[in-house]
């Protein structure tokens, strides 16, 4: 597996790997209609627009197709003020997780939050994902919950969150 900074000709692994993501971790979770309604070429286009402006990075298989990514920068909410990185979004194909591959592509959002002097980061999942045990795993601790609404659903988020990012993720920094 290869973990590199993504560039705009990555925008439809990237948006493949979204919705495909999307559908098979929130069935069940997320209305159906929701899920069916999730488009490659809506998404494609989301990711040409960020790209340029954000710090994705992506993992690619020995083919060279984009099998997960992940991102982050800044917190967006303002509502936690003790924590001032974020990461937005990991993503990987349901055939590929469990190899390790979530921590490779955390390490470059966390890498690149620290050189912006951002020595915290939180990020928000759905209560009833697995991967809440992915992020507990890494060292988070719950710092609260919070309701949200997808596809007319209300469901609840976990805010999860690490006070210092040198000390949560030091030994897969390097």
């Amino acid at each position: 597996m290869k973990i590199r900074k993504a560039v705009i000709a990555d925008a439809s692994g990237i948006a493949k790997v979204h919705v495909d993501s999307w559908r098979s971790t929130y069935s069940g979770i997320v209305p159906d209609e929701y899920l069916k309604n999730l488009s490659y070429e809506s998404r494609e286009m989301m990711w040409k627009k960020g790209i340029p402006h954000g710090h994705i990075f992506i993992a690619e298989n020995e083919e060279g197709e984009v099998v997960g990514f992940a991102c982050g920068g800044q917190e967006r909410s303002g509502e936690y003020e003790n924590f001032h990185g974020e990461l937005y979004a990991i993503y990987i194909l349901k055939e590929y997780q469990g190899r390790g591959l979530g921590k490779k592509l955390v390490a470059p959002v966390v890498r690149q939050l620290l050189g912006k002097h951002l020595t915290n980061m939180l990020v928000l999942v759905l209560e009833e994902n697995k991967s809440c045990l992915f992020y507990e795993a890494l060292g988070a601790r719950k710092l609260d919950s919070v309701e949200v609404e997808i596809g007319g659903k209300i469901l609840k988020e976990a805010v999860y969150g690490w006070d210092d990012l040198k000390t949560s993720f030091g030994t897969i920094m390097n």
